[in-house]
């Protein structure tokens, strides 16, 4: 059912009324992503009157789904035996440490403490000891194993014990004595092969897996790579830790995605349409000052040419032209980088590499733009003035700068573990924007 502002106007009137059954007759029908889409909308006090009439299940569901933000505001309001008890106790442990890591120390400790399940609770504790940005930061314990030297009717009876505690199963996976990883079991051999075979004569062998430290980043390539829909996690001698599901990798896809975006946007920090002010405010002025330093930078750069203006006053035409392209060519340079780091396709060992097959293209593009603005000066103001060669030179000169500049920053950000989404912002505009007014000035000088 699509959430749209007609059906959010309707159960804010009944929750104004009070009319907790009819809110309830209109819930009933709705999964729980809808659900939680529909409490992103309302107010807190509102979400919170919707909460109560969910069961357990459906309320941990929801809660899981919501924003981020509207999330956290929950959580600061609801006593910590109820996130406890009518939350965690119903989720996943993955999605029980995304919301722990909502909370502050104390409340952490309180909510720990009114966990009845206590080999549950302690999975949590290991889990939030990991880094988030890594696969033992995402993994969930939640996963069917079976032991190598099992039969084929233990290994049943066993799988069908720990399927009744999970909602949905991806992959069995096959474990030694020693809990280390040694396979995966195709269920299809559970068919096909004889009662008395063990596990480990017709397990596949040598599984792909990630390391608990291995980079989020890394983890979203394997699943990728394999066409995976879960893959385990193992830690440091080999042990099975967990496992990492398709989507939770979607929603950290989404996430980084987001990120980069707003990076790339000149934003200094994660931000929604439904911020308040201040917090919009602050996350775009950053860059905007930053602009400005530049533009004031490049007024003052203008100003000491009074006497090349005042000659050549159709220099002033092509600034922003010269300016424009600069930004442009930068943000494209930089942008091929930065995805080809996202995907490895690219390697920050290639660096010099990159910038050699960066300058070819930039050489190309560079002559053609030159070549046509020449053409055109060359038409308007003649072979004799010094716009026609200054600016078509000074064109080339910028492109080629631009491009290296766009190249080699992202590659060094990713070598200073700086994430290189940065490049593509505003940072470029503005360094190839001086850069590119110097080398006209400086150009048009020497040629006048």
């Amino acid at each position: 059912m699509e959430i749209d502002e007609e059906y959010i106007d309707k159960v804010k009137d009944l929750i104004e009324q009070k009319d907790a059954e009819a809110v309830k007759a209109m819930l009933a029908d709705l999964h729980p992503a809808d659900i939680a889409e529909l409490c992103n909308d309302l107010e807190l006090e509102e979400a919170r009157l919707v909460y109560r009439l969910l069961d357990n299940e459906t309320a941990a569901d929801v809660l899981v789904g919501m924003d981020e933000d509207m999330r956290k505001e929950l959580l600061d309001v609801l006593p910590s035996e109820t996130i406890a008890k009518r939350f965690v106790d119903y989720m996943d442990t993955d999605d029980a440490v995304d919301l722990m890591r909502d909370l502050d120390e104390d409340k952490q400790e309180e909510v720990l403490s009114h966990i009845e399940d206590i080999e549950q609770a302690g999975d949590i504790v290991d889990l939030l000891k990991y880094d988030e940005d890594t696969a033992g930061g995402l993994m969930g314990t939640e996963m069917v194993t079976v032991n190598e030297n099992w039969s084929m009717p233990e290994c049943l009876k066993e799988m069908r014990m720990q399927a009744e505690q999970l909602d949905e199963i991806y992959y069995v996976y096959v474990i030694d004595d020693d809990e280390r990883l040694q396979g995966v079991f195709p269920l299809k051999k559970m068919i096909t092969s004889p009662s008395v075979s063990k596990v480990k004569h017709v397990m596949k062998k040598d599984p792909i897996s990630v390391h608990v430290d291995t980079p989020i980043d890394e983890v979203v390539q394997t699943i990728e790579k394999y066409d995976l829909v879960a893959v385990p996690v193992i830690d440091s001698i080999g042990r099975l830790v967990g496992q990492i599901t398709v989507d939770d990798v979607m929603d950290e896809v989404r996430e980084q995605s987001e990120r980069d975006y707003q990076l790339a946007s000149g934003l200094s920090q994660d931000v929604e349409t439904n911020d308040n002010v201040m917090r919009q405010t602050t996350a775009r002025l950053p860059w905007l000052l930053i602009g400005m330093l530049g533009g004031i930078g490049n007024s003052m750069i203008l100003g000491n040419f009074d006497a090349t203006f005042a000659a050549h006053p159709e220099m002033a035409l092509y600034i922003p032209l010269i300016g424009g392209t600069g930004g442009n060519v930068g943000t494209q340079s930089s942008a091929i980088i930065v995805q080809g780091l996202a995907n490895s396709s690219l390697d920050a060992k290639d660096t010099f590499k990159q910038i050699a097959k960066e300058a070819v293209v930039a050489s190309i593009n560079a002559t053609i733009i030159s070549l046509l603005v020449y053409i055109y000066n060359f038409i308007r103001f003649g072979a004799t003035a010094t716009v026609t060669y200054s600016v078509s030179i000074s064109l080339f000169a910028v492109v080629m700068f631009a491009s290296i500049f766009g190249t080699l920053v992202p590659m060094t950000l990713e070598k200073l573990k700086v994430d290189p989404a940065i490049a593509t912002g505003p940072f470029i505009s503005i360094t190839n924007d001086i850069i590119g007014m110097m080398l006209y000035m400086g150009i048009t000088v020497l040629l006048a």
